[in-house]
C-alpha cells in the first residue's frame, strides 16, 4: 500500500526534512506538560510534609516552654506572696494580695486579646481577588496594573 499523500498534500504524521509531525510534537508536549505538572505536585507535597514536620516540632517546643513557664510563674508568685506576707506579718493576706493582682493583670491581658481577636478578619481578601482575576489574566484581558479590560 502506498503511504505517500495524494495531490501534494501531507498528513499530520508525515515528517518533513527529519522534523516530527505536528501531532507527534503536540503529543510529546502534552506528555511533558503533564509530567512537569506531576513533578511540581510532588515537590509541593514534599515541601508541605517537611513544613508540617517543622511546625509539629515547633509547637511541641512551644507547649513545653509554656508548661515550664506557667510552673515557674506559679513558683514566682508564691515566693512573692510569701515575701509580702512576711513583710506585713500576715502570710495569708500577702498571698491574697498577690493573687488579686495576678487576676487583675490576667483580666487586662484577656480584654486586650479579646479586642484584637474580634478585630481580626479571617477572610483571605487578596487570595479571593486573585482567584477572581485569574480567568481574565489567563485570557489576556487584564493590563499590567492588574485591572480587567
Amino acid at each position: 500500500m502506498n503511504n505517500q499523500p495524494h495531490d501534494g498534500q501531507m498528513n499530520s504524521r508525515t515528517t518533513v526534512g527529519g522534523d516530527t509531525g505536528v501531532v507527534d510534537l503536540l503529543s510529546k508536549l502534552t506528555h511533558q506538560g503533564a509530567h512537569l505538572a506531576q513533578e511540581q505536585v510532588s515537590l509541593v507535597q514534599a515541601e508541605m510534609r517537611e513544613g508540617i514536620t517543622d511546625i509539629k516540632e515547633a509547637v511541641g517546643a512551644l507547649a513545653g516552654a509554656a508548661v515550664v513557664g506557667i510552673a515557674g510563674l506559679g513558683v514566682l508568685l508564691m515566693g512573692l506572696a510569701y515575701l509580702l506576707g512576711d513583710a506585713i506579718d500576715n502570710t495569708g493576706l500577702g498571698t491574697l494580695i498577690v493573687g488579686i493582682l495576678t487576676l487583675i493583670v490576667a483580666a487586662i491581658m484577656y480584654s486586650a486579646g479579646k479586642k484584637k481577636a474580634s478585630a481580626t478578619n479571617l477572610k483571605p481578601e487578596r487570595s479571593i481577588r486573585t482567584l477572581e482575576d485569574t480567568p481574565a489574566a489567563a485570557t489576556g484581558h487584564m493590563n499590567t496594573a492588574g485591572v480587567k479590560q
